[in-house]
């Protein structure tokens, strides 16, 4: 998996992901859309942490910046 996540996108995942948290666990969000927030808050989660993010991908998407070594 090549990197297609930076760091200003990974720090607004994870911001929103422990917004929701709380938000569940304070019990302002519950049943069905709770669960399926705090299901989507552990996928930011985990897509911050690997720095890749599937639905950029097939569309060829990428908020990384990108040296200049790499642009020659």
């Amino acid at each position: 998996m090549k990197k297609n996540m930076g760091s200003a996108d990974r720090i607004i995942r994870l911001i929103v992901a422990a917004i929701i948290a709380v938000l569940y666990f304070n019990g302002t969000i519950t049943g069905t859309l709770g669960i399926v927030l705090l299901v989507l808050a552990g996928v930011f989660v985990l897509t911050s942490f690997v720095s890749f993010c599937p639905l950029y991908a097939p569309f060829g998407l990428s908020t990384c910046k990108v040296k200049q070594a790499e642009q020659k």
